[in-house]
């Protein structure tokens, strides 16, 4: 069982950074893929990034390409959401999830990803 506990989120003007983070307790964090979904009402959630769980590799949106960064500490059961040069259309609640353990390989689909946080509003301001 892993619980993920996001934090991090604001009010941000456009143009600006935000970095989340999402704490895990439970003993299978290290042997899973993690990665980042948000959400806006009325929407789908929507893939924002992933990343593999030992060497590293990642993935993200098209949306976010250049932007945003995620990065994990094993040792501290985080992972990390870099969000620079934030726009409008970022505004969202962002969730973090993680795969079931031995899968370790990132996915874009939210159905892949067995344990989610209760998510972080994130508002970007214009």
């Amino acid at each position: 069982q892993v619980q993920l506990v996001e934090s991090g989120g604001g009010l941000v003007q456009a143009g600006g950074s935000l970095r989340l983070s999402c704490a895990a307790s439970g003993r299978t964090f290290s042997n899973a893929a993690m990665g980042w979904f948000r959400r806006v009402p009325g929407k789908e959630r929507d893939f924002v990034a992933a990343i593999s769980w030992s060497i590293g590799s990642t993935n993200y949106a098209d949306s976010v390409k250049g932007r945003f960064t995620i990065s994990r500490d094993n040792a501290k059961k985080t992972v990390y959401l870099q969000m620079n040069s934030l726009k409008p259309e970022d505004t969202a609640v962002y969730y973090c999830a993680s795969r079931p353990s031995g899968y370790y390989s990132g996915s874009y689909y939210p159905n892949d990803y067995a344990y989610w946080g209760q998510g972080t509003q994130v508002t970007v301001s214009s």
